[in-house]
């Protein structure tokens, strides 16, 4: 099938493929590191308490019904639900000498994904965007704001964006992964990220909410709601979570 020969996606794999034979000769862009941890150190925070009540869960059931929900309840999720939520999909579980190890893999452990998060019904938080401080285990408020609307319609206006309690908004800083892994990286960067929303998804099951992936998205239009540099940084995917309306 020449279309697919023809294809972005097609001649990326091709060009990124690693060979036995060539790999000590291949050559790599030079590419400048940069901060490991993305913070806004002059904005509200809202710190996420660091000890709970989690329910126990059984990982075989879980993996079992694990499932997407689209349909939400107007009900909002608690603080100590978002946190468990935060926790699973990026929270720090160890430290080996300068690296903070989290609860989902990552290449070379350079932990290229940024969480953000568009809260729209949550106890004790107002709605607006946030960014997720991993060291700091906190909240920092970016946007304050009723953000239904705007996060519906930079998902292709899928309505169910905006029934969720709240939104899951991952992007990448490029140069985390890419400065180690030259081109290569960028499929180590998308497979972090499947990590992430994966730990999501299986915490929001165990605690009997419904979770839904989204891949369709305006990208120039979800950056500039977050305020990044597109050139850095950028959204590679997103997931709802709300109560699951039967």
């Amino acid at each position: 099938m020449p279309e697919l020969k023809k294809s972005l996606g097609f001649k990326y794999i091709k060009e990124t493929n690693l060979d036995r034979d060539k790999i000590e000769f291949r050559t790599r862009p030079e590419i400048s590191p940069t901060n490991p941890y993305k913070v806004y150190p002059n904005t509200p925070k809202v710190i996420l308490p660091r000890r709970w009540d989690g329910k126990e869960a059984n990982l075989w059931k879980v993996l079992q019904t694990r499932r997407s929900k689209r349909r939400y309840k107007d009900k909002p999720l608690t603080k100590t639900e978002l946190t468990l939520l935060l926790w699973a999909s990026q929270g720090i579980t160890a430290q080996a000498g300068p690296l903070y190890l989290r609860t989902a893999p990552s290449a070379g452990a350079l932990y290229p994904i940024e969480t953000y998060c568009v809260v729209l019904d949550v106890e004790d938080i107002e709605p607006g965007i946030y960014h997720f401080d991993i060291r700091g285990f906190q909240l920092e408020e970016l946007f304050k704001g009723d953000f239904r609307r705007a996060i519906s319609r930079v998902a292709l206006d899928q309505d169910f964006c905006a029934r969720a309690s709240v939104v899951f908004l991952w992007t990448a800083v490029f140069r985390r992964t890419m400065c180690k892994y030259a081109d290569r990286g960028v499929r180590y960067i998308f497979i972090d990220v499947g990590h992430i929303c994966q730990n999501l998804l299986l915490a929001a099951t165990a605690l009997e909410l419904g979770a839904c992936p989204v891949g369709a998205f305006f990208d120039d239009e979800v950056n500039y709601l977050l305020g990044i540099d597109p050139d850095e940084e950028s959204i590679v995917y997103m997931a709802t979570v709300g109560h699951i309306n039967k």
